[in-house]
């Protein structure tokens, strides 16, 4: 009982602490981001998500984007990176697991990619990686996470 109330007392002072950068609110406003992955993303991030340039360089950190495996002749074969960091890819594999139970849009992502014969496993980092580049333009832009409220239509040519 005396190390639960301790991990919850640590989980307070890390609550607070992460609500004092100034992108919490940024990152807490998308689907699947709370708290405690949100402080993972800015600890992995040592705080300051701009140093990574883009958001294909911040993927590539953490292992969401694939990387070329060409030799002399054989151009365009990629693979999955060996070096990457397993904390990032964590953070965001969780939000998109979460995001695609109970965000409607990340959910109707999710089943798109099943559609196309994906695995779960691939549908959830491809959601990931989605969801890595909505965040960047968020923080870049300073905005919080609004949920589209409009249906996408079908349209015939």
């Amino acid at each position: 009982m005396a190390l639960d109330q301790e991990i919850a007392e640590l989980e307070v002072l890390i609550e607070g602490r992460f609500r004092e950068h100034p992108d919490a609110e940024v990152i807490t406003s998308m689907p699947g981001i709370g708290d405690m992955l949100g402080a993972e993303l800015i600890a992995a991030t040592c705080g300051d998500m701009s140093a990574f340039g883009s958001a294909d360089r911040l993927a590539g950190v953490a292992g969401l984007a694939p990387v070329p495996r060409d030799s002399g002749k054989v151009s365009g074969n990629l693979r999955r990176p060996r070096r990457y960091s397993r904390r990032l890819l964590r953070m965001f594999y969780l939000s998109a697991q979460a995001a695609a139970m109970h965000c409607p849009e990340s959910k109707r992502f999710y089943q798109r990619k099943r559609a196309e014969g994906k695995k779960h496993k691939q549908a959830v980092l491809a959601l990931a990686r989605r969801r890595l580049n909505v965040l960047w333009a968020l923080i870049r832009d300073h905005r919080t996470f609004e949920a589209s409220t409009s249906q996408p239509t079908a349209t015939t040519a």
